[in-house]
């Protein structure tokens, strides 16, 4: 585990965020302990690219070009080790070849594991679109500042505060229910399509559920590039 994953550890034991970990009741912070069953867990087969690429309420941060390619998109939480160590090591390679340069759109969806989490997952929210990719990797970056087994609610504003938000805001957005069930909408929707712990990732209409390296990246979005590339070309020549 990486440096300063120790204060995450309690946390994110058993909680599903290693990438690999089954579905188990109590994984969703919003709703009741008995809604979160797997009983109650309908997983749809092969999702297609439409199914998957459906947006509830709330709008979801993406950064790239909109018809780029490829659309590769990660499920995170945000007390997560292994989301910030993909952000920290794995993200600006990602971004500086493939994002900047036209071949895949990113899109970050809220999948948040615990309470700590979930009211970090608020404080996110509360932020301004552009503010998003900032706050977020605030909190990651952060983690051994806010994360703990009991809701730190003044760690996590101190955090928000830092792009601006105000404790008067931040406590709006803790009652703001339209939020609070965009996102359930966002995490059940996830858990709808086969997504059972942080980070997974879908890359097209692949699901993989695990931490990604560039290496892996690079063999599974460089042949959808030349694929696509290649489709573009010639049905402009037609």
């Amino acid at each position: 585990m990486d440096a300063g994953s120790e204060a995450t550890t309690a946390a994110t034991r058993d909680s599903g965020e290693t990438g690999a970990t089954a579905d188990r009741p109590g994984f969703n912070p919003f709703v009741d302990h008995a809604e979160t069953s797997s009983s109650y867990r309908t997983v749809i087969a092969n999702p297609s690219r439409e199914e998957i690429a459906k947006t509830g309420p709330l709008p979801e941060f993406s950064i790239g070009r909109s018809d780029a390619p490829v659309v590769m998109i990660k499920y995170m939480s945000l007390t997560c080790p292994y989301c910030r160590r993909f952000q920290a090591e794995t993200f600006p390679v990602l971004k500086r070849e493939y994002i900047d340069t036209g071949k895949v759109r990113f899109i970050i969806r809220e999948f948040p594991i615990g309470k700590t989490s979930g009211m970090a997952t608020i404080a996110l929210r509360c932020a301004p679109i552009e503010k998003y990719l900032t706050l977020y990797e605030k909190f990651l970056f952060q983690q051994a500042h806010w994360v703990a087994q009991e809701v730190r609610i003044e760690s996590i504003h101190k955090i928000a505060a830092q792009v601006g938000i105000s404790r008067a805001e931040f406590d709006s957005c803790r009652q703001n229910q339209a939020m609070i069930e965009g996102l359930k909408w966002v995490k059940e929707r996830g858990r709808e399509l086969g997504v059972i712990g942080t980070p997974n990732f879908f890359i097209d209409r692949r699901l993989v559920k695990s931490v990604l390296s560039m290496k892996e990246i690079r063999a599974i979005v460089d042949p959808l590039v030349a694929e696509r590339v290649a489709a573009k070309a010639a049905s402009a020549s037609n």
